[in-house]
């Protein structure tokens, strides 16, 4: 009698899945054959005559961060080396013109394009700001972006399809319904083997409250969230055809979760090092006050309250002896309201700390008084734990400043590393350890600094924006073939 009541709600149940499991399997067929047949109308086609449209899913291609410069700099490549292409921009940034965003690239960044680009603009990038999800963010970004990625799919098809900013939830979306070639660089990994680990050892981050890391339950399930993220991430991005990174602590991340190895490659993100190699080293003459600069936008990760905590523990320590005093400039871009409140945070905690008269907030400056600072600057200062490559760090090496970033991702394996056998800059982890490393600096002879700071300039060449475009051409050679 169970048997047979068994097999009666089984079978059912095995017949409705399989009636489910083709329905589905016939929808996204029809759908591609739909989406198929949208693109041929609109005549973009691979036939030599028509011109290739090569698509980028950027919806934040207005705002001024390193990921910015990677994505013009990467069209500009394209103009330069293919006459048969049409460079496309999905973006959400609806509030400028086409003809603003590109004047704002070279503005910033000082890249012109060669061709016209064209832009496609999204109204759901809404969908993907973390606002929107204060629990299971990941998550939601990620369900967000596919939401975001068809509306894009459907206002444009193209041939080949480039995440630039970090949306693999899209891949398999423009691959398989699409039919495009697609590809993408990788900023930063959605998720990593690093977050897995401050979930499992209960840390307490930025990313992870106190009050998870504080219940074994909490923790545990937070775990088992992240793992089957890790999952789906690493299904998602096996999708690509060519898949970019810009580190090497980046690569060893997305190879364990993707498990794409053969189509992956390390692309250094283009700095404009040549901007900075003008300003003129040469031994600091004797001055009254030095200067301490910090270049990164004020996002919680950047962990700014560690350098106001490092500068206030050198002060009060007097470690520089009699030297001149030192004032430490905070350079940075707010994009938002919680960003301008995070600034008046850290302004609070420098009144907490007594070092307000010593604390500069430089926010959102032009190109030219950024420039100016760091040719002041003895050190340039970056506290990020992980930071996936560091464009900042670089910027500060090149224009001359003695560097001190975070022992960890990319300034540790990629850019503050020996040059020709010698040293480049120097780094640290902790308030302690960030105190004594500028008083040693500072300790050093104007002549030694100068070496250090001549060292770290040649080996930036790298990060060179000729660099860059030889090695993403290399790398999304396949997709053109």
């Amino acid at each position: 009698a169970c048997f047979r009541l068994l097999c009666s709600l089984l079978l059912p149940a095995l017949f409705l899945s399989g009636v489910l499991c083709v329905s589905l399997v016939v929808l996204l067929w029809g759908t591609r054959l739909w989406i198929q047949r949208k693109k041929q109308l609109n005549s973009a086609g691979r036939d030599g005559k028509q011109p290739l449209v090569v698509a980028f899913f950027h919806p934040y291609c207005n705002a001024g961060g390193g990921g910015e410069r990677v994505l013009w700099c990467a069209i500009r490549t394209l103009q330069k080396k293919y006459r048969n292409v049409t460079c496309v921009v999905y973006t959400g940034d609806r509030d400028a013109t086409g003809e603003e965003i590109v004047e704002g690239a070279f503005r910033r960044f000082n890249i012109k394009l060669i061709h016209p680009v064209k832009f496609v603009f999204l109204k759901k990038r809404y969908l993907v700001e973390a606002s929107l999800y204060p629990h299971f963010t990941l998550l939601g970004q990620s369900l967000g972006s596919v939401f975001l990625g068809w509306e894009a799919l459907l206002k444009c098809v193209p041939d080949i399809y480039i995440d630039s900013m970090g949306y693999a939830f899209t891949l398999p979306l423009f691959k398989y319904l699409g039919g495009c070639r697609v590809g993408c660089y990788v900023h930063y990994p959605t998720i990593s083997t690093d977050m897995l680990s401050v979930v499992r050892n209960q840390d307490t981050r930025f990313n992870n409250a106190a009050f998870i890391t504080n219940s074994p339950f909490f923790s545990k399930f937070k775990l088992a969230y992240y793992y089957f993220f890790a999952f789906m991430y690493g299904l998602v991005g096996s999708c690509s055809d060519v898949v970019m990174v810009n580190s090497s602590w980046t690569l060893n991340h997305i190879i364990s979760l993707w498990r794409a190895g053969a189509c992956t490659s390390v692309v250094y993100p283009p700095c404009d090092v040549q901007t900075f190699l003008d300003i003129p080293l040469e031994v600091e003459k004797s001055t009254n006050e030095y200067s301490i600069v910090s270049v990164s936008q004020f996002r919680p990760e950047k962990d700014h309250p560690l350098q106001i905590r490092a500068f206030a523990k050198l002060l009060k320590e007097k470690r520089v002896g009699q030297q001149p005093s030192l004032k430490l400039v905070l350079i940075g871009g707010c994009r938002n309201q919680q960003d301008e409140e995070r600034v008046n945070s850290l302004k609070r905690l420098c009144e907490e700390l007594g070092v307000s008269n010593d604390v500069m907030f430089r926010i959102n400056i032009p190109f030219e008084e950024l420039k100016r600072h760091l040719a002041e600057a003895t050190i340039g200062l970056h506290t990020m734990w992980n930071e996936h490559f560091g464009i900042g760090v670089v910027e500060c090496m090149a224009a001359g400043t003695v560097i001190l970033a975070h022992n960890s991702g990319g300034p540790k394996l990629d850019i503050v590393v020996s040059y020709e056998g010698r040293i480049t800059g120097f780094l640290a982890e902790d308030e302690d350890s960030y105190a004594e490393t500028m008083a040693y600096i500072f300790s050093l002879s104007p002549e030694k600094r100068l070496e250090i700071r001549e060292n770290a300039r040649r080996s930036v060449h790298r990060f060179s924006d000729h660099h860059f475009e030889d090695t993403f051409l290399l790398s999304v050679e396949p997709l053109f073939k």
